[in-house]
């Protein structure tokens, strides 16, 4: 294959791949856009592989089927509730590959730089491995903290912001040395620092801000392999790492703003700990029973579901959309309040209830549902718990003050499916629970639902 030929294929995944993204805005145009997304990456492995720089080897076979299989067999194992955490892990790979990459772009350096072209890609290198060691440790860890092998709540040092500081600069003293020639000790030392410093940066954040984390690894993924297809001279690399290190900022920045929290706020702080100025909740949880549940549905018009991440976990979206599918044939008006954070991966729950087969147009977001909340008859909130907190508009003192929320509390009536009296995965208080019109649904989610669904007319 020349590479003309190469060009031209890589102008094509380019093409797909900003297709894909642009399609992902919209539920109904998301699977077109997936597809998208798949035949872009497929031409973009056949023209690297079968390109003039790549020479095939049976090695080069042997792994591009292991990686096949194993990509494969783990795509199909992985439930929706264990999205979060392999995205996460994924994330890992990716830093890795550019630690690597560059480290071995130092010991073999391309022939015949002018002095000006060296200093580039000294750069290039060092700027790769430091974004990748973050991405590695980062990832780790996120993943560590969301398949529950390591605490949610954060890790905070005394002097955390001080330690990050100084790693950061000593990354950056270590780069004057090595662009000085110093030796190749000073990128090693970088590296061992910034895998340091991207474990303690993610050990930092608190359970509820995880949403933001993955995306924000997403986003430094995407630079280090924007970086290592500079190191590489391939130009497709630098355009699909560009995407999606600019669409993970993104993501990052619309989620901070749906918490009502800046960027750095997130990266320096973390919720999931108690904060003194928070106000005590007074009152007591009042439980309830399906038999009831079931007879206020069948008595109410106006009715909203609340899902989070407690829903996927019980794996109860197929129970809420037959739910659904047998009260709006019963001329009830059904709906699904979105959060941006809900779950632990941003649009967890649009893909669940897209898979659960929940009509589109009943999904609306926060903002296109929040002032119809005083006219609904009844909420079901399903396993969420900040994201229906009204503490973070009524106690100033809270750790989610200001945060837009949906305002659950506003209908004639509550019902929350929890497992427990539990705080949730962020360890925070929520008054909804103890309000006057809030019952307490408890146990598993989908078995609720399913002795809910048979009780219905």
């Amino acid at each position: 294959m020349t590479a003309n030929i190469v060009t031209a294929i890589y102008i094509a995944a380019s093409v797909l791949f900003i297709l894909s993204l642009g399609g992902l805005s919209n539920q109904e145009s998301a699977k077109r856009a997936v597809w998208f997304g798949i035949v872009g990456m497929a031409l973009a492995v056949g023209a690297t592989i079968f390109g003039p720089q790549v020479t095939i080897s049976g090695i080069l076979i042997i792994m591009i089927a292991v990686g096949s299989v194993i990509g494969l067999v783990v795509a199909r194992r992985v439930e929706m509730t264990g999205m979060p955490q392999l995205v996460a892990a994924l994330h890992t790979f990716v830093g890795l590959a550019a630690v690597f990459i560059g480290i071995n772009s130092e010991l073999a350096p391309p022939s015949g730089l002018t002095s000006t072209e060296k200093i580039i890609h000294e750069v290039e290198v060092f700027l790769g491995v430091f974004i990748g060691a973050v991405t590695t440790t980062g990832s780790i860890v996120a993943f560590a903290k969301l398949a529950g092998i390591m605490d949610g709540k954060p890790l905070t040092l005394p002097g955390r912001n001080i330690l990050n500081l100084i790693a950061v600069a000593a990354c950056i003293w270590l780069g004057f040395m090595y662009l000085n020639h110093a030796g190749i000790w000073t990128l090693y030392l970088m590296t061992a620092i910034a895998l340091i410093f991207g474990a303690h940066l993610v050990m930092a954040i608190g359970g509820a801000d995880m949403p933001v984390v993955v995306s924000m690894l997403n986003s430094y993924s995407g630079w280090a392999a924007a970086a290592t297809g500079f190191l590489l001279g391939n130009d497709l690399l630098i355009v699909t790492g560009a995407l999606v290190g600019a669409s993970g900022a993104i993501l990052s920045y619309i989620m901070c703003r749906a918490m009502n929290r800046n960027f750095l706020s997130v990266i320096l702080g973390g919720w999931g700990t108690a904060t003194s100025s928070a106000q005590e909740v007074e009152g007591e949880m009042i439980a309830t029973d399906v038999a009831s549940v079931a007879a206020d549905l069948a008595d109410a018009q106006e009715i909203v579901f609340v899902p989070g991440y407690g829903m996927a976990v019980a794996q109860a979206q197929g129970a809420v959309s037959e739910i659904t599918r047998r009260l709006r044939a019963q001329g009830k008006n059904v709906r699904f309040a979105i959060h941006p954070v809900a779950g632990r991966l941003p649009g967890h729950m649009n893909v669940l209830l897209a898979e659960a087969k929940v009509p589109y147009d009943i999904v609306l977001e926060m903002d296109e549902i929040n002032d119809d909340f005083p006219t609904t008859d009844i909420v079901i909130v399903l396993g969420a718990n900040d994201i229906v907190n009204p503490a973070a508009q009524d106690d100033p003192g809270s750790p989610i003050a200001g945060m837009p929320v949906l305002e659950a509390w506003k209908a004639r009536q509550v019902i929350i499916s929890k497992r427990g009296q539990g705080r949730g995965y962020s360890g925070i208080e929520n008054p909804l629970f103890f309000k006057d019109n809030s019952r307490m649904l408890y146990g598993d989610a989908k078995s609720s639902l399913d002795q809910i669904l048979s009780s219905l007319p």
